[in-house]
């Protein structure tokens, strides 16, 4: 555990308060991906199949449990409870193109080929690109109401953290992930437009809007 690692940690639950905060009280789910939720929740399930096998420590075990249930909780909330409320139109872009590379990928290159090192692999892949549901849903509309701006800016940040996180125990403990490095690099990547577009707006109080 470090700094950074820990800072990640606190904006990724950040951003889950603040995306189940807005859907409970708008009563909508209005301008947010129930794709993007539906791979995040994939994610997690596929990553943290360890929780019933191997112990690391109380505060790995909570924030496992955290967002398993967050993440089922937001699934629920999108597609069962408000789903009068969610635009189905505009959130268009086939995950099966996301899913079924990583899969692939995870099955090609991986640290170890077990049935939990393949899973914690694909689980790697797919959040690289979990978000392109979401950032499409609002290319699409052309627009994104400022808590769906914060919610994704905390999203973003989480993963720069992380990427801080493999600097500090590159340089500190020698080590490194090429896999998690590689596809952390890419998720930062998808976040840089949206990243430039909130601070240049959303932060100056003006609307936040993508080209369509």
């Amino acid at each position: 555990m470090n700094i950074f690692r820990f800072a990640g940690d606190l904006s990724h639950v950040f951003a889950i308060i603040i995306l189940l905060l807005k859907i409970w009280k708008t009563r909508s789910c209005a301008g947010i991906s129930g794709k993007s939720q539906i791979l995040f929740a994939i994610v997690y399930l596929t990553r943290y199949l360890d929780l019933f096998t191997t112990y690391v420590s109380l505060y790995n075990s909570v924030m496992k449990v955290l967002f398993l249930a967050t993440s089922g909780a937001t699934v629920y909330l999108m597609y069962v409870k408000f789903k009068a409320t969610y635009d189905h139109n505009h959130d268009s872009l086939r995950i099966e193109f996301l899913l079924i590379p990583c899969a692939l990928l995870s099955l090609v290159i991986n640290h170890e080929f077990t049935v939990m090192e393949v899973l914690w692999t694909f689980s790697i892949y797919l959040e690289s690109v979990a978000i392109l549901p979401q950032l499409f849903l609002v290319s699409k509309t052309g627009e994104a109401e400022s808590i769906t701006s914060h919610y994704l800016f905390a999203l973003g940040s989480y993963r720069a953290l992380y990427l801080l996180n493999w600097v500090y125990r590159y340089m500190v403990e020698s080590h490194y992930d090429l896999i998690a490095i590689f596809a952390g690099v890419v998720q930062t990547i998808l976040y840089c437009d949206f990243f430039y577009l909130y601070i240049t707006k959303v932060l100056k109080g003006k609307k936040l809007q993508l080209p369509a």
